[in-house]
């Protein structure tokens, strides 16, 4: 733990780049080797967007108030991933008894009202049950569901040690 509270701007960083090089291999699947992204990955990839985008504010200043408002959004940011990842690890492991392609993310965001389109976002389809590639056993909603819950853990630890009065993330640069 003792890296952790040394250098916490520098984790926090670690995490956005992290989620940067996520979305990076997310991009090489699609356009190198062919792999089409279904809602829930389109999701995920956003919530992967605010993670990296939140966590980066969170390390560029060392203002306690600053830092700990961005570490805050993007703890829930990690949440909402892990939780569309886990959603989506479920239908992998439990596909409905009825699986259609269904509409592509976009499709669903132009023709129906947010109010309609989400719900069919998390409801799956077809291709949210399929399973086309695989690392070391898991999928690849079972890893945004490791690397999600990962991040989120490191940054609630980060904020309640900066609630405790802990050292402050602007007084370490190493």
């Amino acid at each position: 733990m003792n890296w952790l509270t040394a250098a916490p701007r520098r984790v926090l960083a670690l995490i956005s780049v992290a989620c940067v090089a996520m979305l990076a291999f997310g991009m090489y699947l699609q356009h190198v080797v062919g792999l089409e992204p279904c809602p829930m990955c389109i999701v995920q990839r956003y919530a992967l967007i605010a993670v990296a985008l939140f966590a980066g504010l969170a390390s560029a200043r060392g203002q306690k108030g600053w830092w700990m408002t961005w570490g805050v959004l993007a703890v829930v940011a990690a949440g909402f991933g892990a939780f569309v990842a886990a959603r989506q690890s479920w239908l992998q492991w439990y596909p409905p008894e009825i699986a259609t392609c269904g509409r592509d993310f976009y499709g669903m965001i132009e023709n129906y009202p947010i109010s309609r389109s989400i719900p069919m976002i998390f409801r799956g389809s077809g291709d949210c049950t399929a399973i086309d590639w695989t690392f070391l056993g898991g999928s690849i909603a079972n890893w945004s569901f490791i690397c999600f819950t990962a991040f989120g853990l490191l940054m609630l630890v980060l904020l309640v040690r900066g609630l405790r009065g802990g050292q402050r993330p602007g007084l370490s640069m190493a």
